[in-house]
């Protein structure tokens, strides 16, 4: 094999993009406050996750359906998250076109395009870079992947470290500049009711996108544990390919302990508590966040709330 179809499929493993489709019935919230029997019952099914099957990406998902803290609901039909696009089928990109998309955000960076390829999307639909950081996450799996030493790879990512990572990693999406510019950017043209449905997504849909849907929903006055479990239902519908990847690498040789990736492939509470904690620490609030930290002035949340909530 050339070492160039070696750093191919290297990258390809390193970005897990997705095949399996999993249920999110077990992700169904409710407001708090909400009633028994009936209502109660209703209220599950209408924030159930509502997932888009596909064959190229497994965390394609509508953000609406949560009930909100005012009695609204977030409508559906218009915001989508996703993990990358880059390996759908012909069937999925007709689904994809079936959702009358006008804007797709990719923040995946340059190596990440690099190695995986850009977006397939429907004729006429293009996608809109958008990058956000990842500390050089991505540039860390493909040389330890690709490096198929067990020493190396525990050295970069046992003991912890691939954990501390991805807290660094969250943390970076409140404190830097640059990071913050591309989530605002993004709030304000999902306010903006010029713009039809719009798509943002990363490589694997969990962790910038994962963010970026927690901050809007919470901006929505969806509960906080809602948006939490949403931001968590990535590992219900990853699982699976995740599995798949890790054993393949088992079997190719190429890592003696897969396992070593787990920490990387999945959310976790932690993760998101570095983002949120440091956003209390640097704003003294999700509101101060909004206003400072992405400078949301009040008239665009406003326009949020009457664009997204009904």
């Amino acid at each position: 094999m050339s070492r160039a179809r070696i750093r191919l499929t290297t990258a390809a493993a390193a970005a897990a993009l997705a095949v399996g489709i999993l249920p999110a019935s077990a992700y169904a919230a409710t407001a708090p406050g909400a009633g028994v029997g009936a209502r109660h019952h209703q209220q599950q099914q209408a924030e159930t996750i509502r997932q888009i099957p596909l064959q190229g990406a497994v965390n394609l998902r509508d953000v609406g359906g949560y009930r909100t803290w005012t009695g609204g609901q977030v409508r559906q039909g218009l915001v989508y998250r996703s993990d990358a696009l880059s390996k759908l089928t012909a069937a999925d990109v007709t689904t994809v076109a079936g959702l009358g998309l006008k804007k797709v955000v990719d923040f995946r960076i340059p190596m990440e395009l690099q190695y995986d390829g850009a977006d397939r999307l429907p004729s006429g639909l293009s996608p809109t870079s958008r990058p956000v950081s990842d500390l050089g996450l991505y540039g860390t799996l493909v040389g330890a992947i690709g490096s198929g030493d067990p020493v190396t790879q525990e050295q970069m990512l046992g003991g912890g470290r691939a954990e501390a990572y991805m807290r660094d990693i969250y943390r970076t999406f409140v404190t830097s500049p640059e990071n913050r510019a591309q989530f605002a950017a993004t709030l304000r043209e999902i306010a903006d009711g010029r713009q039809g449905p719009v798509l943002y997504h990363c490589t694997s849909g969990k962790d910038r996108t994962g963010w970026m849907s927690y901050v809007l929903l919470r901006a929505l006055a969806v509960p906080e544990d809602t948006a939490e479990r949403d931001y968590l239902a990535s590992n219900t519908f990853r699982a699976a390919y995740d599995a798949q990847v890790r054993a393949g690498l088992r079997q190719s040789g190429r890592m003696q302990n897969p396992d070593l990736l787990i920490p990387l492939q999945e959310v976790r509470r932690d993760y998101l508590d570095s983002a949120t904690a440091q956003m209390e620490a640097d704003y003294g609030s999700f509101y101060g966040y909004l206003t400072q930290g992405l400078g949301l002035d009040l008239r665009t949340l406003a326009k949020l709330q009457d664009r997204m909530v009904r």
